[in-house]
């Protein structure tokens, strides 16, 4: 008889593949590793992700890396930008190719002009990134002059999704700022794209770290589709539960799943961070509250999260003046004075991180929202 796992033994199990039951002494590029890289559109706020889950982390410990080359951003799954290690990147862009694909001709607004040869476009696009890194506005208008048939923006667009395109330094580096400038990954890192790509090896990546998890969970991670004939190969390698709800969960044989009762701290989680985005079913970490908070943001400016319990119990934002820096916590119910304690602690933490330089600092846990 399949075993049965309910919600908190759900989210214990993917806190802790997450790195988030406690901090881990790990070198940032193994926990990008693990964790099959990290949703990074913003360009600083995932430092918080790293923040959250690796033992004395600073900024420098990601910049370095970045500027290095060991670390890059770029378009991935659900076709967003993803931190990765720089083998990642070459591994992973293939496997996704057919998301980025479906993203590029269903988005009617950015569909390439009729009759265009994409193919000589992302070429020619190629060389000229290989002149020097340009922004996506650079890139349209050199391409539109050499295929006025298509506009400048839908061009680039094209090429963001058919080629592999990295954000460079500046751009993501702690305490910097400047345009998005993209240069090719192969240039960039100076390596081809894996010519033998594996969708089998990265659901099992994805188990590793977000499992266990059904088809659907797999599909809304990776935005491919059409997966469960390869989940189906891969059964004899892993193991199945039931949710509480009947639907069936994969997993690895060797993965941790801890007890629902093992104790789970107040962590800061950054505005995208995948544990919040990457399963179909996303109540084994978000509860209702948060769930319709998130849903009635504005142009994507989505607040952080404050889990409780493992679950998500608050949200947060930091603001800064002149005189200091206050951290904003909005509970979406009251919390008991243990719980308000440990998240004003965790709080104060996240403020030595991220303010690092600010004359002040003050933690305020405000009125539940609603109230």
């Amino acid at each position: 008889m399949t075993s049965v796992l309910g919600r908190r033994a759900l989210n214990r199990a993917t806190l802790e593949r997450q790195l988030l039951l406690r901090r881990h002494d790990l070198p940032v590029t193994g926990v990008v590793e693990h964790l099959v890289g990290m949703q990074a559109q913003t360009t600083h706020s995932w430092y918080t992700g790293l923040w959250s889950r690796i033992e004395g982390f600073r900024p420098e410990h990601a910049s370095d890396l970045l500027a290095g080359r060991e670390l890059v951003r770029v378009a991935l799954m659900r076709s967003t930008i993803h931190l990765v290690t720089a083998d990642d990147c070459l591994a992973l862009r293939p496997v996704v190719q057919p998301a980025m694909d479906r993203d590029l001709y269903v988005n009617g607004t950015m569909r390439p002009a009729p009759g265009l040869d994409v193919a000589t476009v992302v070429a020619a696009a190629r060389e000229l990134l290989d002149e020097r890194p340009r922004t996506t506005a650079e890139l349209g208008a050199l391409l539109h002059e050499r295929f006025p048939e298509g506009r400048p923006t839908p061009l680039a667009y094209a090429v963001r999704n058919l080629a592999p395109l990295v954000q460079v330094p500046p751009r993501g580096i702690w305490g910097a700022s400047g345009q998005a400038r993209h240069a090719t990954a192969e240039t960039w890192l100076g390596r081809p794209l894996d010519p033998a790509p594996s969708v089998e090896r990265t659901i099992l990546r994805y188990l590793g770290a977000f499992g266990p998890a059904t088809v659907k969970d797999v599909q809304t991670w990776s935005g491919l589709t059409r997966l469960g004939e390869v989940i189906d190969g891969l059964r004899p390698r892993l193991v199945t539960f039931r949710d509480e709800r009947g639907q069936e969960l994969f997993d690895l044989p060797d993965a941790p799943r801890p007890g629902e009762d093992v104790p789970a701290p107040p962590r800061f989680l950054y505005d995208f961070d995948n544990l919040l985005l990457s399963h179909a079913d996303r109540s084994r970490v978000l509860t209702e509250a948060c769930a319709r908070t998130r849903s009635r943001v504005k142009n994507g400016l989505v607040p952080g999260t404050v889990l409780v319990d493992g679950f998500t119990a608050a949200n947060w934002k930091i603001s800064r003046g002149k005189e200091g820096a206050v951290l904003d916590i909005w509970p979406f119910a009251a919390l008991s004075r243990r719980d308000a304690e440990a998240v004003a602690e965790e709080g104060a933490r996240l403020l030595g991180f991220a303010a690092a330089a600010a004359r002040a600092h003050d933690v305020r846990i405000l009125p539940p929202l609603g109230e």
